[in-house]
C-alpha cells in the first residue's frame, strides 16, 4: 500500500510529492510522458513562490540558475513601477524556465525520497473506504491511501471523479514558440514598441545565442489546442500582427494557449483531491499559472501528510479546499479583468486607461501588485490577530534568518517572551525561543509570539500561553505523552530539537 499516488509531474506534483516525504509519507509520482518537456510554458516565479522555495532550503539552486527582475508591468502589462514597502524579503520576479524548475523540484523531491515513475499513465481509478486504486495504461494497478491529481487542464483524474468544471471557454487564442529571429535587434526592438503600444498579446523576449520566445494572436479559437500550431501559422499571424515576420526561422517548439477559465466544482471526493490546473485554468496574464499551482502543493502537503500520520484534527484537510479554492477564484477572476484591459477595442481601450491613472495611486498599484504575486493572501482563520492567517515574511533571529529554521517543513512557535511551550506537541512543532533584537524582529511581527503552520501562515499570535493551548490543536492535533514522541516518528527527515535558544 502507497500512502500518496501524486498524477503528474509537473511543479505542483512534484512540490506536493517534496512536501509529503519531509514528513515521511511514502510517495509515487506517475507521469504519462517518459522524459521531461521541452515546451516552456511558464517563465518565472513570484514573490511567494520565492519564499516558499526560501523556506524549504531549495533558494539558492534557484537564483544560481535565475535572473532577478524588478516587480512591476505585470497587471495586465500596465508599465507601473515597482510600489514601495512590499511586505517580502523576496520583491523581485525570478526569472526561471519552467523546465528548469521542474527539474530542480524533481532533483528536491528524489532526494528526498520520493518515486518519479515515468511513462505511466493512469486510464482508471475506484476507490473505498480504505484506499484508491489506480489502473495504468499497461494494465498495472497500484494501491494507496490517498491520490492526487496534478495532472494539468485536461485532468484525466477530475475526469474520472467526474467532477464538473465549469467557467468560460476560450475566446482568443495566442501562439507560442521559440523560433530564431532574421533582422537586427534594433529593428526587432523599433518595430515591438511601436505594435505593442496597442497589442499587449505580441511580443519578443531574446533566450540568447539568437533565439527568441514568440508570442503573437491566432487567427481564431482551435478546437484542439493541443495540437502545436504550423510554423506558417506563426510566420503569417506575425505579418498580420506586425506587418513582418521578422525573418524568423529554425523554430524549437510551437504551442498555442486560449483564455478560458475554469474552477472544478470541489477540490476533494472522498480521498480523492486536485490540485494546480487539474483544479483551475486562466489565461497567463500575470504569470500567475505555475505559481498557483505549487502554492497548492504547498498547502496541501503538510495536512494531507498529517491524515496519513494519523494526527490530524477533524476538518484539517477540508481546509485545503475552503482556503485554496477561493484564491483560485481570485486569480481567475483577476486575469479576466486583465485579458479586458489587453482587448484592442476601443472601450477596454477606455477602461485600460482608467486603470493605468488609478495604478499612479501608490495604494492601488500596491494592491494590484501583491494580488499578482500573492504576499497579500489571507487565510480566513476567524477573528483574532491582526496576523492571524497571513503567510510570515522572513525575518532576522538572533540564530539567523526565520525561514531557515522552517527546512523540515514543521509547525514553528517563534517565542520572543522566552515563557511559552508547546510541550505535548514536539513531534509536530518546533520553538524557537529568540529574544534578541537582531533585526528589530518584534516591530517586524508585530506580536510577542507567532505560531506557524508548516506552510508559514500564522495560527495564532499573542503571548498567553492557555489561548495558545486553546488554539494549537485547531492545526495540529490532540497532544502526545512525552514518552509517545520519544517513541514515534519525529517530523519525517530533517526534524529538529523541540526548542531553541
Amino acid at each position: 500500500m502507497i500512502d500518496v499516488i501524486v498524477v503528474g509531474g509537473g511543479p505542483t506534483g512534484l512540490m506536493l510529492a517534496a512536501e509529503l516525504r519531509l514528513h515521511g509519507v511514502h510517495t509515487v509520482v506517475l507521469e504519462k510522458e517518459a522524459e521531461p518537456g521541452k515546451v516552456v510554458r511558464a517563465l518565472g516565479l513570484h514573490a511567494r513562490s520565492i519564499e516558499i522555495m526560501d523556506q524549504r532550503g531549495l533558494l539558492d539552486r534557484f537564483l544560481a540558475l535565475g535572473r532577478q527582475y524588478p516587480v512591476g508591468g505585470f497587471f495586465a502589462a500596465i508599465g507601473k513601477p515597482a510600489p514601495d514597502r512590499l511586505d517580502s524579503a523576496h520583491a523581485y520576479v525570478l526569472g526561471i524556465p519552467q523546465t528548469t524548475t521542474d527539474r530542480l523540484l524533481a532533483e528536491h523531491a528524489a532526494e528526498l525520497g520520493a518515486e518519479i515513475r515515468r511513462g505511466r499513465e493512469l486510464v482508471g481509478l475506484s476507490q473505498d473506504e480504505d484506499g484508491v486504486t489506480a489502473e495504468l495504461a499497461d494494465g498495472t494497478r497500484l494501491r494507496s491511501r490517498y491520490l492526487v491529481g496534478c495532472d494539468g487542464g485536461r485532468s484525466k483524474v477530475r475526469k474520472l471523479l467526474g467532477v464538473g468544471f465549469p467557467g468560460e471557454p476560450s475566446r482568443v487564442d495566442t501562439l507560442l514558440g521559440e523560433m530564431e529571429v532574421g533582422v537586427p535587434p534594433e529593428t526587432l526592438a523599433d518595430r515591438m514598441a511601436e505594435v505593442r503600444k496597442t497589442q499587449k498579446r505580441f511580443g519578443f523576449m531574446p533566450l540568447g545565442d539568437g533565439v527568441h520566445r514568440v508570442v503573437v494572436p491566432a487567427a481564431g479559437v482551435a478546437e484542439d489546442r493541443s495540437v502545436p500550431p504550423s510554423f506558417e501559422e506563426v510566420r503569417q499571424q506575425l505579418r498580420v500582427v506586425a506587418g513582418t515576420d521578422f525573418g524568423v526561422h529554425s523554430p524549437r517548439w510551437l504551442s498555442r494557449f486560449g483564455d478560458g477559465t475554469r474552477l472544478a466544482e470541489r477540490y476533494r471526493a472522498g480521498r480523492v483531491l486536485l490540485a494546480g490546473d487539474a483544479a483551475h485554468v486562466h489565461p497567463p496574464t500575470g504569470g500567475q499559472g505555475l505559481n498557483l499551482g505549487v502554492q497548492d502543493a504547498f498547502n496541501l502537503g503538510w495536512k494531507l501528510a498529517a491524515e496519513v500520520g494519523g494526527w490530524a484534527p477533524e476538518g484539517l484537510l477540508d481546509t485545503y479546499e475552503t482556503e485554496r479554492r477561493p484564491v483560485a477564484a481570485d486569480v481567475l477572476d483577476n486575469t479576466r479583468a486583465q485579458m479586458q484591459l489587453m482587448s484592442v477595442e476601443p472601450g477596454p481601450q477606455a477602461v485600460r486607461r482608467l486603470v493605468s491613472e488609478l495604478m499612479d495611486f501608490e495604494e492601488v498599484n500596491r494592491y494590484l501588485t501583491e494580488k499578482i504575486i500573492a504576499i497579500g493572501i489571507r487565510y480566513d482563520f476567524g477573528e483574532g490577530h491582526e496576523l492571524l492567517g497571513r503567510r510570515q515574511r522572513d525575518v532576522e533571529l538572533g540564530q539567523g534568518r526565520l525561514y531557515e529554521l522552517m527546512h523540515a517543513g514543521r509547525g514553528l512557535l517563534l517565542d520572543r517572551t522566552g515563557r511559552l511551550s508547546v510541550a505535548g506537541w514536539a513531534d509536530r512543532i518546533d520553538h524557537v525561543v529568540d529574544v534578541s533584537d537582531v533585526g528589530d524582529v518584534g516591530e517586524e511581527l508585530d506580536a510577542p509570539a507567532v505560531l506557524l503552520r508548516p506552510d508559514g501562515h500564522v495560527a495564532w499570535a499573542g503571548d498567553d500561553q492557555a489561548d495558545l493551548l486553546r488554539q494549537i490543536p485547531r492545526w495540529f492535533g490532540a497532544p502526545v505523552t512525552d514518552r509517545a514522541v520519544g517513541a514515534g516518528r519525529v517530523g519525517g527527515p530533517g526534524a529538529m530539537a523541540q526548542s531553541r535558544r
